[in-house]
């Protein structure tokens, strides 16, 4: 059984519509695939359409913005949530508002030095969609600025770099319980993906466990080898459940779906866990 537990549509930052991305899952014959976009549920209804049409297992899901009191970046996956729980719906909001008025700050900021405008960025943005830096690096790369995403965010767009400003981003703890409250199944994404930044240390990891942490997402092309080792053993001493995924982006990045796959035993735990939406299991 294939099952590829992070991808995301162009309701956040993929390049696909939700439709197009279940169509790729089933020519890359995966047998469930879970639609996991940034800060917004939106693009459910019509990948679980699509779903049945192809006949691709659905797990609808979400990737969550967190941060922590050291500032670091944290990113939630949660699945099978109730996307109307009123609690987990306030702080989702709040961060995609937030990551709006990040980027409006960050263009105004690049276009004193490059020919750039929001107007460039909206063009790569579907409607509603959670924006975020890739879409200024897809401006950037239409513009000629740069070559793709890649040079985009190991430059202009690094955090290191004088165009860069933060947004505000929920604790992962609080995350997790709300996630809970919602009758989801929360997993910490990539959670040794050094190469992005700073890794959380383990205080947070054990923080989100007395939250209500359930799973680790271990095998991601971003984990390196020793992270995933320590991530193994970390999940055998808190009894939690290890994933495996292709974090897709359609043409925003290398990975291709099903590189990376989850265990069917991770499958049914999360199913076991979940109590605020249905899966589309044929």
């Amino acid at each position: 059984m294939r099952i590829d537990l992070h991808a995301h549509s162009n309701i956040s930052d993929g390049t696909q519509p939700p439709a197009e991305l279940v169509a790729a899952a089933a020519a890359a014959r995966l047998d469930v695939l879970a639609l996991t976009d940034h800060d917004s549920t939106d693009g459910w209804t019509e990948a679980l359409a699509a779903a049945r049409v192809h006949g691709v297992g659905l797990l609808p899901g979400m990737e969550i913005s967190c941060k922590t009191r050291q500032g670091i970046s944290v990113h939630l996956l949660c699945y099978l949530h109730d996307p109307a729980n009123p609690a987990l719906l306030e702080e989702i909001t709040r961060a995609k508002e937030a990551r709006m008025t990040r980027a409006e700050r960050m263009v105004e900021r690049l276009a004193e030095d490059y020919p750039l405008n929001w107007d460039d960025v909206s063009a790569h943005l579907a409607p509603g969609a959670t924006v975020g830096r890739p879409h200024i690096a897809d401006a950037l790369v239409a513009a000629g600025i740069v070559a793709d995403r890649n040079e985009a965010f190991a430059g202009i767009l690094t955090s290191r770099s004088r165009y860069f400003v933060s947004h505000y981003a929920a604790d992962p703890a609080l995350a997790v319980e709300l996630v809970r409250d919602a009758g989801g199944v929360p997993v910490f994404a990539h959670p040794m993906a050094s190469a992005r930044g700073r890794v959380a240390p383990p205080e947070v990891f054990h923080d989100m466990v007395d939250a209500g942490l359930l799973g680790l997402e271990v095998d991601h092309r971003d984990n390196p080898p020793e992270g995933r080792a320590w991530l193994r053993k970390f999940a055998r001493d808190c009894g939690l459940f290890t994933t495996g995924s292709s974090d897709f982006h359609g043409r925003g990045k290398p990975n291709l779906l099903g590189e990376n796959l989850t265990d069917p035993a991770a499958l049914e735990s999360i199913l076991a866990a979940a109590s605020g939406s249905a899966p589309y299991l044929p």
